[in-house]
């Protein structure tokens, strides 16, 4: 076995390789091990350089409305009425600290996620 830290692209891509030929490692083998370790050095490096910004609230909401196969009229219950929904969905406005804390309890959205800032489209 023969590890090193992963320090640019060229050695990301070869790690990367030598995982895609660990993959049908055995359990309690060598390989295996080879395999853990590798993966924690990609994680790490990717982590650091494939950083991927959260969301806005509203697309995390759209998001998650799209997982639930939820419609606009199905947040009535959780944000007002069919109008706020639409005003929200829209950024037209900005979600209210009730509105969030109904989101996080109904639809199971990240309190870090729905209290971002976010722009309107408002004039």
């Amino acid at each position: 076995m023969h590890i090193k830290p992963i320090k640019n692209e060229k050695d990301y891509t070869d790690t990367l390789s030598q995982i895609e030929n660990l993959m049908d490692a055995k359990p309690n083998t060598s390989q295996m091990d080879e395999l853990e370790v590798l993966t924690t050095l990609v994680e790490a490096y990717e982590e650091q350089h494939y950083m991927i910004e959260a969301p806005d609230p509203i697309e995390a909401i759209k998001f998650r409305m799209e997982q639930e196969g939820l419609k606009q009229k199905d947040l009535v219950k959780i944000v007002g009425s069919k109008s706020r929904v639409s005003e929200i969905l829209n950024k037209k406005r900005k979600l209210t600290i009730e509105m969030i804390r109904n989101l996080n309890k109904q639809l199971h959205i990240p309190i870090e996620s729905l209290f971002m800032d976010y722009k309107t489209n408002c004039a």
